[in-house]
């Protein structure tokens, strides 16, 4: 099984753009996991939110591989804690899943048609993250999840 995520613009921060690549080099000693950045759509001074996730959306969904167990990444997503996390991930490992897809969207977020598109929305907290954060705590807890399914260290419980 592989790890695909699926995000809107390129992190901006260094601090981000270490911390993640950090993890995604780690997640990768245990699973394939891919990254596919797409343009964000610029925004001027009237910026039409609506519009934005739409065209952001199309893009998403161009990309997502069919047959993909796709979860959107949404505030008002399923939360799961770290070894529930960890058994989904496992499930669909057993289960013969060829990938889980994760879509981060842009600034405002998700459009309708993905989140329809998905699997399962998924929540990382109920507070609002920066799209450039979520991706950061999602490729730790991934890397988390695998190490608890390893019985590796790292989760101290």
């Amino acid at each position: 099984m592989k790890l695909s995520l699926f995000c809107i613009g390129k992190l901006s921060a260094a601090w981000l753009r270490d911390g993640a690549e950090d993890y995604h080099k780690r997640i990768g000693r245990y699973l394939p996991c891919n990254i596919t950045e797409l343009k964000e759509c610029k925004q001027g001074k009237k910026a039409d939110s609506r519009r934005i996730i739409e065209l952001e959306g199309e893009q998403l969904l161009a990309r997502i591989t069919p047959g993909a167990y796709t979860v959107a990444l949404d505030e008002k997503g399923k939360l799961f804690d770290s070894e529930q996390l960890a058994h989904f991930i496992e499930r669909h490992m057993l289960e013969g899943a060829p990938e889980i897809a994760f879509v981060i969207g842009g600034p405002y977020g998700l459009s309708r048609d993905v989140k329809q598109r998905a699997d399962m929305t998924l929540s990382l907290t109920p507070m609002t993250l920066t799209h450039q954060m979520a991706r950061l705590l999602l490729f730790e807890q991934v890397y988390r999840a695998m190490t608890i399914l390893r019985n590796e260290p790292y989760h101290n419980r």
